[in-house]
This record gives C-alpha cells, structure tokens and sequence, in this order.
C-alpha cells in the first residue's frame, strides 16, 4: 500500500500493470469477468532497500516487445518475462543499491533494445542510462550524465547552438575537482522516441550535493535535455536547462514529441514541462530552444535568454551555505514533477498537471560517504500563491500561454490522458477521477476511488467493441509520502521539506492499491485489489 505511479498496459486480450515494492506483476484475462488472473510474477527482493528510495517505493510501469514483458525492480534489476506465462527469460542487474542507486522508472524497448536509467539523486552517485539486448539482457551501451565526454558518448557528431555547452569535456570541467564522480544527474524519468530521426530523448536530474556551494560551476550535464542514438547511445545535442542547479529542479521530466506549425511554419519539436517552471519548445533535430515560457509561478528566473539558453537569474532566490532562502517559487517539487502530461491532434493543446508549492532552502555542507543520503540542504515546502496546491491546464505551446486552468486542493500528481473525443482524463490526490471538456475545461464527469490518485490514466478497445479507461488509485510519491510511508507530521522539513506542504493530506486520503476501469460511459466496469 504505497505510491501507484505506473499505468496499465494492455496487449491484445491481456492487462499487465507492476506494483510498487516489491513490484509484482500481474498479467490480467481482459476476456473474462473479474477480470481473471493469468500469471504473477512475485520477484525476490532485500527489504534494505527500502530506504534508500528517497521519495517512496513507487514504480512507473511495464514495457512490451516480442512477446515479453519488461520491468524495473527497485533493487536496480531489469527483468525480462514471457508475456503468455510470466516465465522469467533473464534478469541483469544495472546498480547496486548499497550505494544509494534504485530504479523507478518504467523502461522504453526501441527495436531490439531495452533503454533503462537509474535513480537516486539524493545519494551522489554518478548516474547513467543503458541499453541491453533484449532476447538476451546483455548490456550494448552505457552513457554517463557526467564526467568525460568518452564516458557522457559525447563523440563526433555532436553539436550545439549554445556557447555554453560547446567544449571538450565538460562533464569535468564544470565542476570543482573531482565531484562529478558523485554528481548526480539521474535519468529516472520518461524517454520518448523518434524513429525517423532514430533518436531517444531523456532527461537528467539535480547534481549533487543540494548545497550548490560545495559544487562550483554550471555542473554538466546535470539537468540537461539528451538526444541520443538508440543504437551507440552516443549524444546528438543536449541543451542544460538549470545549469548550476542551485534548487533540486531535477529535469527529469517527459519530452512530447509533436509538429507543430506557427506562422505557417512546422518543426519537428519536443514540449518538456520542466521542474523550474518553464515549459520549452525546443527543435528536436538540434536541440534550440524556440519558446520557454513559466507553465507555473517562477520567481527563481525572470524568462530564459533564447540567445544562449541560459536562464535569466532572480539572484535574489539563489540558494547558500548557511543562510535561509525564502519562498523560492516553484519548490522543490516543481512546476510539475513526473507526472506525464499529454497532447491533443485535434485542439494543438498540452494537458498538464500541475504544482503550485514553494519553499524555503538552506544550504549546509555534507560529506559524500557511499549509500548515505548526500543532500545537504534544509527544506521547507508550502502552498503557493492562493493556497491551492495544484493546477491542471491547458497550454498553447505555440503562444507559451495557458487557455484554461482546473485549481485543485492538492498538488495534480497524476498524469494526463487525452482522447480524440475531446475529453481529458486526470486523478487527484484526495481521489477524484475526473473527464473534463479539452477545449474549455469544463468538468463533464467525475468519480471518488479509494485511495489518491498519483498514476497515469490510460484507454484501449475491448474485444467488444467498448472503449474503457484503466486507471490506479494508491496515494503516496514525494507528495503522498507523510500517508503512504506514515510520518510524523511535526516536523516540516521532513521527507525532504514535503511534509511542510502536505502534513494534512491525511484528512483527505489514506491508503490504497486498486485497479479502476470504466467503460467509456463512465461506468465502473470493474475494479481489482492490488
């Protein structure tokens, strides 16, 4: 009973979805009533790693090819099954969670690959993403978010617009001595693919420490948008959003791949909600920011310079050694944090759930020693402007403007789905699940399930011709950690400052695992424990 932050995924006849810790999977008989179960798979993991993930036990769902199922253990294994049986094929392990690595995320196969990160930001270690073969788990390619470029596959065909990011190892030296050994940079998020550009876009996360006085420099490539080559995993461009993160903006968010056309022109772009606050448009082919526009209230930078890509600092909100910096908008937790948005062909918009929380931060010096927390800053996290916690909008992001906005009490952590019917789905954290009109906002329907709502909605077509939406309730991430992991709430600092901003959510919601799914008229057409 803790965090639901994956979405099914349904394959012919059959529903697979994964749990958080201990992360079993189960396959589900669409065909029959129940719905019945087909296989489980239950692995085998060492409870010791339970603390050392930072912001709950939660894991962000399967991926399929080939007839197999695959899936991220939180122990840092990947793990291939025979999706008719749940028979394990192979298990290769990625990291070595006594050093603080875990994984959360949910893997992304591009033809005969499996691409997978690795978490744990607030342990310092080095971070990475790789490819392994996916008939046989042997690893293909490793990239590093820093440290030399040989290391980072930064090779040959690399480029960039930016001055900034143009030079020769970079990885080390914009950082002070050697701290990009245990700098951080995780790839935990969500990975998107073009294949007639045969290019993955991911994302990497804050540097270590927090303090961002022990780590002088603009520190890449921590908080950097990547495009990579699936099949050499060496780097095409990459464009750091919050060089020297001085905040724990981790910027690890999805990139959304569309063409959009403006002035009549059309590019191939990505749209990434990043946690700072800004929401940019970027050209996918070479990594040039077009727009970068506030998504949510920033006070942290004024606008972000097109010219160099660097953003434009509110010096005043820089966080420091030994000094108290207050209500530093976004928080910690960002604009938005993982929780995938979505787009819609028909209405050119963004459906974004959003985070409207500041903070308070204090740097203070820490000690890298392995598999100890390496964070080095106090934090304290509070609703922002007009109290409510979260927002879901509408964006344009050809205006960089917000069409319609949805307040809700809590911050909007799950994601977003959107359906050629002009309706967009999305859960709350107090578990409401709601349809809303996409081009005005205007609520049409809305469900209360059991436990909060922090998982990504999803559609498919039943064999009976019935479009149904699945989605998981079961309250917990950084936001939902004071009810999923049962803290005390007298300390605001604590869980990383969340508490500060979600010490009541117990009187909304409390724990939960379930599985919804409704038949597009909104009914409930069955419901499984979890």
């Amino acid at each position: 009973l803790r965090g639901h932050e994956g979405a099914p995924l349904v394959v012919g006849d059959t529903m697979y979805l994964v749990t958080p810790f201990p992360n079993i999977v189960y396959a589900l008989d669409l065909t029959k009533p129940g719905p019945a179960l087909k296989w489980k798979y239950e692995p085998k993991q060492d409870s010791n790693v339970i603390p050392i993930a930072c912001c709950d036990v939660v894991n962000r769902g399967v991926a399929y090819a080939d007839g197999k199922i695959f899936f991220n253990q939180l122990d840092t294994h990947t793990v291939a099954l025979d999706a008719s049986t749940g028979k394990e094929l192979w298990k290769v392990k990625q990291g070595d969670f006594k050093q603080g690595q875990t994984i959360t995320m949910a893997p992304l196969v591009i033809r005969d690959k499996i691409i997978t990160g690795i978490s744990g930001g607030e342990f310092g270690v080095r971070r990475f993403v790789t490819a392994n073969d996916i008939n046989t788990g042997k690893q293909i390619w490793r990239a590093y978010s820093t440290g030399p470029d040989a290391e980072v596959l930064i090779g040959k065909d690399f480029s960039s617009p930016y001055k900034s990011h143009q030079g020769k190892d970079l990885g080390v030296t914009t950082w002070k001595g050697e701290e990009w050994k245990h700098g951080g940079g995780t790839t935990w998020g969500w990975y998107s693919y073009d294949p007639e550009l045969n290019l993955f876009y991911h994302s990497t996360g804050n540097p270590g420490a927090w303090n961002p006085d022990q780590r002088p420099g603009e520190n890449k490539w921590s908080m950097t948008l990547f495009a990579r080559n699936p099949d050499t995993g060496e780097a095409k461009w990459a464009y750091q959003m919050t060089p020297h993160d001085a905040w724990d903006y981790d910027g690890v968010n999805e990139s959304i791949l569309v063409d959009l056309t403006a002035d009549g022109k059309t590019q191939k772009v990505l749209v990434h909600f990043d946690r700072n606050g800004f929401a940019y448009t970027v050209d996918r082919t070479n990594g040039k920011v077009l727009m970068a526009k506030p998504f949510a209230h920033v006070n942290w930078a004024e606008d972000i310079n097109l010219e160099t890509g660097l953003p434009i600092e509110n010096t005043a909100k820089r966080t420091k050694q030994g000094a108290n910096t207050p209500d530093i908008c976004p928080g910690a937790m960002g604009g938005k944090d993982q929780q995938p948005a979505s787009y819609s062909p028909r209405t050119k918009l963004f459906y974004v759930p959003t985070n409207n929380i500041c903070m308070d931060y204090e740097g203070m010096e820490v000690n890298y020693m392995a598999g100890v927390p390496y964070v080095g800053a106090i934090v304290k996290m509070a609703p922002g402007p007009g109290g409510n916690r979260g927002e879901f909008i509408a964006w344009d992001a050809t205006t960089g403007t917000k069409k319609w906005g949805i307040k809700e009490k809590w911050a909007a952590w799950s994601g977003a789905l959107s359906t050629a019917g002009d309706v967009v789905f999305y859960g709350t954290m107090d578990g409401w699940f709601k349809a809303v009109d996409a081009r005005s906002g205007k609520e049409l329907w809305k469900f209360k399930v059991g436990s909060g709502i922090i998982a990504a909605p999803m559609t498919y077509l039943g064999r009976d011709g019935k479009q149904y939406v699945a989605v998981m309730s079961g309250v917990g991430g950084w936001s939902g950690l004071v009810v999923a992991g049962d803290l005390a709430t007298d300390d605001p600092t604590a869980a990383l400052g969340a508490v500060g901003a979600f010490a009541d959510l117990g009187k909304d919601t409390t724990k939960g695992g379930m599985l919804y799914v409704f038949a597009f008229d909104g009914a409930p057409r069955r419901t499984a424990s979890k």
